[in-house]
């Protein structure tokens, strides 16, 4: 299909960015459970991050924070601002910066009826992220609301947990071409939550009309999880033909391959070995909460936090890769480090879709003059410091809602106000 490429939609980190430790499983969110938060770099870093990724040739579009603080769900759970700090906060979280659990993205070239299909995620397994999926619906209807192009579900029925493109991987020959989709889910019973259900991820792909015979469901290994590997992109991540993944990501680890390759027998697997980067060492650094992308060139790009860098293990190991001269030709650092405290590295941070750019909604598509504008919006209008004292303050929150109309209003979407 021409004109199809991959946008990547990066979550502009919202005014009440903060570090309320609300994630269970999440290892950088409880370590730094009660620091200050900085919400004005964080959101700086990921618009420096985004016009990055515009410098390298690659269309690049954002979804805008969630209106925060929740009234309604501070209503509907009669909580009071001065009890129930946990609840308090969770009305507060700017969680919705982490793009990669709005949604579940099939592009045209995989559904039944050639259009792109869209799932939010419905979130369940944490009060924090299960308020979202209305309120990102309503962005995701608005972004790609041609109904020609685009079909915007409803989140699946919360009795299964749907953690969105988190947990979802795509192989193709190239991002136009029909491709093969992989879920990946957890199963219940560790020390923490796998958060996504298998018939969540069965009952997406039929809402998207996939052929089954081009769907593969495989466990994350509870050894992962049990780790701090809360979702799948923490410990492996795809991109056309190149699965990049650590040794212990998956469950049954040659039969997931073996299970992958018979769908796309094109695959080209790049896996580190415990020997090379412990399982832990991985979390910590996120080397593969990565974005892995294919650049005008046609070579593949390996997007890492800059904390890759100060791991000697793993930059080795990245060294050695280039080395090598595999399937990813570079490995570009990039400082998001005020998400990643809270546990989202540069893969956390964006939703992929492969659409024609022409059929989106262009208020979200980024350029420089409309990152010049939403700079200047932060710099003026975020806070720069919250402490966890702050959370549930009339004064924060009349700071807070300010700076996200302000951001409405200068990029002319007053409509989600």
């Amino acid at each position: 299909m021409s004109g199809l490429v991959e946008i990547n939609f990066d979550g502009i980190v919202g005014p009440s960015h903060n570090y309320a430790g609300l994630s269970l499983g999440n290892i950088a969110s409880a370590s730094h459970k009660g620091d200050a938060s900085y919400p004005r770099a964080a959101a700086l870093q990921g618009i420096a991050k985004m016009r990055g990724n515009m410098e390298r040739g690659l269309v690049q579009g954002f979804l805008l924070p969630l209106p925060r603080p929740n009234y309604g769900l501070l209503r509907d759970l009669a909580v009071a601002e001065d009890t129930e700090r946990p609840l308090l906060a969770a009305a507060w979280s700017a969680s919705s910066m982490w793009t990669a659990n709005a949604a579940t993205v099939s592009p045209a070239p995989d559904t039944a009826d050639g259009r792109c299909h869209l799932t939010p995620a419905n979130l369940v397994t944490m009060l924090h992220r299960g308020q979202e999926w209305r309120d990102t619906q309503a962005q995701l209807k608005i972004a790609f609301g041609n109904e020609r192009h685009f079909a915007v579900h409803d989140a699946v029925p919360p009795s299964f947990g749907d953690e969105g493109a988190a947990n979802h991987m795509r192989f193709c020959e190239s991002h136009d071409a029909p491709g093969v989709e992989v879920f990946v889910y957890g199963r219940p019973g560790g020390r923490f939550p796998a958060r996504q259900h298998e018939q969540a991820s069965r009952a997406v792909a039929r809402l998207h009309g996939l052929d089954p015979g081009r769907c593969v469901f495989v466990e994350q290994n509870p050894e992962a999880i049990e780790a701090g590997a809360f979702h799948n992109d923490v410990v492996a991540v795809a991109n056309e033909t190149v699965l990049f993944a650590h040794e212990r990501a998956f469950a049954r680890r040659e039969d997931a391959y073996g299970a992958i390759r018979e769908a796309f027998p094109k695959l080209q697997l790049v896996e580190v070995p415990e020997s090379a980067v412990s399982l832990e060492e991985a979390i910590k650094t996120y080397l593969f909460n990565a974005q892995l992308l294919t650049l005008p060139s046609g070579d593949m790009a390996l997007v890492v936090p800059s904390e890759c860098q100060e791991s000697a293990s793993v930059w080795a190991w990245c060294e050695q890769m280039l080395a090598s001269n595999g399937p990813i030709r570079q490995v570009i650092p990039v400082d998001v480090r005020q998400s990643m405290a809270n546990g989202g590295g540069p893969a956390c941070l964006r939703l992929r879709v492969v659409a024609d750019p022409a059929t989106v909604d262009a208020r979200f598509l980024l350029d420089d003059a409309k990152a010049d504008r939403i700079e200047s919006v932060i710099a003026q209008m975020w806070p720069e410091r919250i402490e966890p004292s702050d959370i549930g303050s009339e004064s924060l929150a009349k700071t807070v809602i300010e700076a996200r109309e302000a951001l409405l209003t200068v990029l002319s979407l007053d409509e989600l106000a």
